[in-house]
């Protein structure tokens, strides 16, 4: 038996909740975009089949780790079953310093697992669900999946880049504008977080779309 919203909601960290009370609005431009994977979600859950979603970005230490995050906490938030999120890059580097303070200060609790350049990550956005685990990798990583997922690219670079995806069954564009230009700036911390609270908004309305 599915829990009910208010039951979920309860188990979010409550600075997770503050930060979905004040999301921004997304434009009907940007709606058009995430149509296709509103369809591609709908779909696969009409179906009864695992909703695999691969964010890729080119070096995946930044839009594509914010997208991973949000999507899994939103599938969660609405209730939508067998959703799982992962990202990946055309690289592996690792995941930027600032996404994850920008985490943080979004209500998400996160420990560093492992030392070293590539760190890997517990994500938690509630209390009794398993962590998300980040860290950066390539798309095609033996910790993503391999065949039936959808390839969700988060950067132009990427999109344009990589024109084959080996096992995706659906590629969808949804770029974010990247806010390591505003690396070294006073507007650093404050772009990161716009950045990771129009993912937020997104993902969110993607996963209200959803009916079941």
């Amino acid at each position: 038996m599915l829990l009910s919203m208010k039951t979920l909601t309860s188990f979010l960290f409550s600075e997770i909740q503050e930060t979905l009370s004040s999301l921004p609005t997304v434009s009907e431009e940007r709606k058009e975009v995430l149509q296709p994977l509103i369809q591609y979600t709908q779909k696969k859950l009409d179906n009864k089949e695992a909703i695999n979603l691969n964010f890729i970005c080119t070096h995946n230490s930044r839009r594509s780790h914010l997208s991973q995050v949000w999507a899994q906490t939103m599938a969660y938030y609405y209730q939508i079953p067998n959703v799982y999120s992962y990202s990946g890059g055309t690289e592996a580097t690792a995941i930027n310093s600032t996404v994850i303070d920008t985490l943080v200060s979004n209500g998400f609790h996160i420990q560093q697992l492992s030392n070293g350049k590539n760190a890997v990550h517990s994500i938690k956005y509630a209390k009794n669900i398993s962590p998300i685990i980040g860290f950066s990798k390539k798309f095609d990583d033996e910790f993503n999946p391999a065949s039936a997922f959808c390839a969700i690219m988060t950067c132009s670079q990427a999109d344009e880049g990589c024109p084959f995806i080996a096992g995706a069954e659906k590629r969808v564009s949804v770029t974010y504008e990247d806010p390591k230009l505003f690396d070294g700036t006073p507007n650093e911390k404050q772009k990161y977080l716009e950045r990771s609270l129009q993912i937020a908004a997104e993902m969110h309305y993607v996963f209200s779309s959803i009916k079941f």
